[in-house]
């Protein structure tokens, strides 16, 4: 039953299959909260079964002060120290994480290619399709994102009309298109190959139709099909 049920952590739009360090950030603290999540579940149900067999029979019958005392100290316990714990263990080991997804010198996030410039992508949202642009070629393209392997490329994100979420699972975290707000996620993809991007936030009638091809290239093959692109105004 273990191999089918881990076959839905692959595919195009699982972000527990990642393809870059951004994504591979997010996959990490997933994996450490479900580790985490089924040792509490274990440990809940062993000590229920322990306080079932101790209060089997009449000699586990407790006073009244005794139970009382034994539940405070569980309230205590489970119910403010470990939660209290558990948030702040996600928090210090969560926080580097997020640094991925920010556009950030290389050297604070951990990830990127050191000494290379990140690309900069416009991408404008709108129902019920994505329009980008290259600011500093002027290559515009349609529902079609191409970025160039192990290079952090930083989306700029906007709307026209309503909010919509930007979002490639394998590649990082998801970002708002706000209208009137630009927001900023950084990507990277480490291999090149083609990842799935989704509008992840209810848009209307054709949001599940809203999706959008990323093409990781080779840098010098990126570079090639960038050269050859018309331009329409650059930066």
């Amino acid at each position: 039953m273990g191999v089918p049920m881990l076959s839905g952590c692959a595919g195009a739009q699982s972000m527990l299959d990642p393809a870059g360090p951004s994504a591979r950030a997010i996959a990490l603290v997933w994996w450490w909260m479900l580790g985490v999540a089924v040792l509490v579940t274990l440990g809940v149900v062993l000590a229920w079964l322990l306080a079932m067999r101790r209060g089997s029979g009449p000699e586990g019958v407790a006073t009244e002060a005794h139970a009382a005392r034994h539940g405070q100290r569980w309230i205590v316990g489970g119910g403010i120290v470990l939660p209290s714990l558990a948030i702040a263990a996600l928090l210090l080991f969560g926080t580097p994480a997020g640094l991925h997804q920010l556009p950030l010198p290389a050297s604070w996030s951990g990830g990127g290619a050191q000494g290379v410039a990140p690309l900069r992508v416009d991408v404008t949202a709108r129902q019920w399709a994505w329009a980008l642009q290259y600011p500093d070629s002027g290559v515009r393209l349609q529902n079609e994102l191409r970025m160039p392997v192990g290079r952090p490329v930083d989306i700029h994100v906007g709307s026209d009309d309503v909010i919509h979420s930007f979002w490639v699972p394998r590649l990082g975290g998801k970002i708002d298109a706000i209208p009137g707000r630009i927001n900023v996620v950084r990507l990277q993809a480490d291999v090149p190959g083609t990842f799935r991007g989704q509008c992840a936030e209810f848009c209307g009638l054709n949001h599940a139709h809203m999706v959008m091809a990323v093409i990781a290239m080779p840098a010098d093959e990126f570079d090639a099909w960038l050269a050859a692109q018309p331009r329409e105004g650059a930066r």
